[in-house]
């Protein structure tokens, strides 16, 4: 017994020596082995703010109708919506940030963080199809709850503002933090940001203003009047691009084959000539064949905008005659192209501006347009080579955007719905190749800008003379969820997931 005591001892003792040499060796000491919040964060940002790259970086702006897409007949150009992701993969360890802290302050910025990224993911989720799980989502590690439930779109909503609300007290009571690559830590900063976009989510509830419980219009006047929110384009929630590597600007012509199929659209080219609005010459560039006719560069009628709504056979005509306004050199060629917003002072600007033509502040909409449009073309005239070949040869210059301003007060309308559209189709030129399918929530909301639907062209198949309204559930859900999906569809929808069904939000 003794033996076989003494042999068992040696062999524990030389398998705990084999086992501490093998975790020595296979141990990379340049490896974090615990989570730090920075690392979290650094995550959860990118993730809110990143936008793909290539022909996936330009699906929001073909739905939107900034783009005439000539490679195919794609879906989103014919107004063809199918499914949404519900995937919360995102943020579903942000509380884990909290965790990980290592001071009370610093707990305070990571949770106001975790807030607002909940706040958009649900945002972005419900917008896209109405009602969604809220309560009982993310639940599943701490309370099993595998199979939520679908909370009501205005619970959803109202469960947003209050995360939002949140999000703002704990980073005013926060510190510094680290692991953010777009504001450097800075709370106050992502103050801005938290009740900036709590005004966004305001306006989208337009619809909803005579609802008491709600009270619209008190949260949005407090919020303008009392708590900090942008005040120019450093403020803007973007990511500015480098020329390292994974940091490029989306659409740069490097492992793009894709540059060759962007025509840019009427819907944009023709609202600019109207005014005579020199974004026009950033935004594209002319068609050579009006070129070759012998207009300048600098003319306005040598931009050929391409009709979106056009059957593709058209698009593919137009594309084989070469006389079509082409994109801009300097997103195709500049490795750091411009920034992208996600949301930036000049939709801000515009947000307050159409609040203020409903009646919902005492802020003048007129004021609040102008610095709208000044935002946008600023914006684009710091973050553009000052170079014939980038704005050909009709500058963003201080001169010209007083004029502009000048102009584009004068023509102001004084009534309610004409300013709206007014207000609602300048946000729609600032959100160039910017601000992903905000354009489309604004135009499914307001009718505005008035883009052209053409039911010859429409996959929209139900009512081919109409934008839909949403996309569908995706099927995850009802292979694994389904009691809970179809509980909601048969709620909002009579039993139908259908594109054209009007949610809550839009009723």
């Amino acid at each position: 017994m003794r033996k076989y005591t003494l042999c068992a001892i040696a062999a524990f003792a030389l398998s705990t020596a084999a086992c501490t040499k093998f975790k020595d060796i296979n141990t990379n000491p340049e490896t974090p082995e615990t989570v730090k919040p920075a690392m979290l964060a650094t995550r959860i940002i990118l993730n809110l703010t990143n936008q793909p790259s290539t022909k996936s970086f330009m699906q929001p702006y073909i739905l939107t109708k900034q783009i005439a897409w000539s490679e195919l007949a794609e879906a989103y150009q014919f107004n063809g919506l199918g499914t949404m992701s519900m995937s919360l993969t995102s943020i579903n360890d942000a509380h884990f940030m909290v965790k990980f802290a290592n001071t009370e302050q610093l707990k305070n910025s990571y949770e106001g963080l975790m807030y607002f990224a909940r706040a958009m993911k649900f945002y972005d989720i419900t917008m896209a199809l109405g009602d969604i799980p809220y309560k009982d989502a993310l639940q599943g590690e701490t309370e099993k709850v595998y199979f939520p439930r679908y909370d009501l779109q205005k619970d959803v909503f109202l469960g947003i503002l209050g995360e939002l609300e949140k999000a703002d007290n704990l980073f005013s009571k926060g510190s510094k933090f680290e692991g953010d690559p777009i504001f450097g830590g800075d709370t106050q900063k992502w103050r801005k940001v938290v009740n900036s976009f709590a005004l966004n989510v305001l306006i989208q509830l337009s619809k909803k203003e005579n609802e008491a419980d709600l009270n619209l219009k008190a949260r949005f006047e407090a919020i303008v009047k009392s708590k900090p929110i942008f005040t120019s384009n450093a403020d803007n929630l973007q990511l500015i691009r480098t020329d390292k590597s994974g940091q490029v600007y989306p659409f740069h012509k490097i492992s793009n084959s894709f540059v060759i199929y962007p025509m840019v659209s009427s819907e944009i080219i023709d609202r600019l000539q109207l005014q005579q609005d020199r974004r026009l010459f950033y935004y594209a560039n002319p068609s050579p064949i009006k070129i070759k006719e012998g207009l300048a560069a600098s003319d306005f009628q040598a931009y050929i905008g391409v009709d979106p709504s056009l059957p593709f056979s058209d698009l593919a005509a137009i594309k084989i005659s070469n006389d079509y306004a082409k994109l801009n050199d300097r997103y195709t060629e500049l490795v750091t192209g411009e920034p992208t917003q996600i949301y930036g002072y000049q939709h801000l600007c515009f947000v307050i501006a159409e609040a203020a033509a409903r009646g919902w502040t005492t802020e003048s909409a007129l004021g609040w347009y102008k610095k709208g449009i000044e935002a946008s073309m600023k914006f684009i005239a710091s973050n553009t080579p000052a170079e014939d070949i980038y704005n050909h040869g009709m500058p963003l210059d201080n001169a010209y955007i007083e004029a502009a301003l000048a102009r584009y007060e004068q023509a102001f309308p004084t009534a309610k719905e004409p300013q709206i559209d007014a207000i609602i189709t300048q946000k729609y030129l600032a959100s160039f190749l910017q601000a992903t399918i905000t354009p489309f929530y604004d135009y499914r909301r307001t009718g505005y800008p008035n883009w052209k639907i053409n039911a010859a062209s429409s996959m929209n198949a139900d009512a081919p003379d109409k934008m839909p309204l949403r996309w569908r559930y995706p099927a995850v859900e009802f292979n694994y969820n389904a009691e809970h999906v179809n509980e909601a569809i048969e709620r909002q929808y009579q039993g139908v997931d259908d594109v054209n069904k009007i949610m809550w939000l839009l009723k």
